[in-house]
């Protein structure tokens, strides 16, 4: 693996490039990226494997253990066989799937452990796709439910399902550039939920604080008997809840029962997510943007690799600007076509101008 040339600025950039550049990166800031990023998945998805055990923690079936989810929602769960069905797909899919994704990025793996990147990334895909599909199905009862709830979900998973299909479909057709940014917009997109929680979090807390003007939320009253000890207890505080097939206000606050820290959290999901989406998507953009040598060495790659497994289109086989778009007609750069010629010429030391036409004809 090619490792940076120019001589270290200082001792502390000579040093971390011993750290970097042994796990294949040669610049400081991807490096700097992936333990951000990745690292922030990484933790998360260790965080929470946990609630793999799902009757344990997530959901315990004790008294006397909290459940892990928002309060309420794991009677919501059992109430329905697809609910149940549903949120164990998703975390027992998209915890692995999540965790397996961050070693997708480390070159080390990419370059000398080929067979194996591909093997995870088949995995990560397989286990992908019925996690997203999981979240969709709890998504009417997840956090409340709302609509705009059912709305951000589908569209999260959509993007994130397409984007992967997308990512596969260019590396099918040897379009490497495309596929390292169709993968980075799925994770990205992905690794919204973490950001989300962030967001929530705060926002639950600020809007609690608003003691003159306070925030409501409907709660059906079934799912707030199962926060109560008795009847009689969630009468005495929701009058409207005589009936437990009726709805009621609950007061968003983090500082009070379980039910108002239910309500804040419910009121608050779905503007994080909405929002926490936004940022991730545009963020991502920006990052590709600002890495064109990237893309460009890696389409080089791929003309390259198009150009042996005799493709008619090299350099442009996959989802390119170039072909679906008006962008001008991509060539390669002299380096590319430098070491093709160079290959060329030691396959077939005779020929002097087969190699040249070869990059001519397919350059056209």
């Amino acid at each position: 693996m090619a490792q940076s040339s120019r001589p270290p600025r200082n001792r502390f950039v000579a040093a971390m490039r011993k750290v970097y550049h042994p796990v294949g990166f040669t610049k400081g800031y991807n490096f700097s990226m992936w333990v951000i990023f990745s690292g922030t998945m990484l933790g998360f998805c260790l965080a929470r494997f946990m609630y793999l055990n799902y009757d344990g923690i997530y959901c315990p079936r004790r008294a006397d253990v909290q459940d892990a989810a928002v309060a309420g929602e794991c009677w919501t769960y059992d109430s329905k066989t697809y609910l149940l069905v549903g949120i164990k797909m998703h975390l027992y899919c998209i915890l692995p799937a999540s965790f397996l994704a961050c070693f997708q990025f480390v070159p080390a793996i990419r370059h000398r452990f080929i067979l194996a990147h591909r093997l995870n990334g088949y995995l990560v895909l397989l286990l992908s796709v019925p996690g997203a599909v999981g979240c969709v199905m709890v998504s009417r009862h997840a956090f409340g439910g709302g609509v705009e709830i059912q709305v951000i979900t589908g569209l999260m998973s959509i993007m994130f399902v397409g984007a992967l299909g997308l990512a596969l479909y260019n590396v099918k057709m040897l379009q490497l550039e495309q596929h390292r940014a169709w993968m980075l917009r799925a994770w990205f997109y992905a690794a919204a939920i973490i950001t989300c929680r962030f967001i929530m979090g705060m926002s639950a807390v600020i809007t609690s604080m608003s003691h003159s003007d306070p925030y409501y939320y409907a709660k059906p009253c079934d799912v707030l008997a199962t926060l109560f000890n008795s009847t009689d207890a969630l009468e005495a505080k929701y009058p409207a809840c005589k009936s437990l097939e009726a709805w009621t206000a609950v007061k968003a606050d983090v500082h009070g029962g379980k039910d108002n820290s239910a309500a804040a959290l419910n009121m608050t999901f779905g503007m994080a997510l909405w929002l926490a989406l936004a940022l991730h998507a545009i963020g991502i953009e920006f990052y590709l943007q600002l890495t064109p040598a990237e893309s460009e060495r890696l389409r080089n790659v791929s003309y390259q690799r198009q150009l042996e497994a005799g493709h008619k289109h090299p350099g442009r086989s996959g989802l390119t600007a170039d072909r679906i778009g008006d962008a001008a007609i991509w060539t390669p750069s002299r380096d590319s076509k430098n070491d093709m010629d160079r290959d060329a010429a030691a396959a077939d030391p005779k020929s002097n101008n087969g190699s040249h036409s070869t990059v001519k004809q397919c350059s056209k």
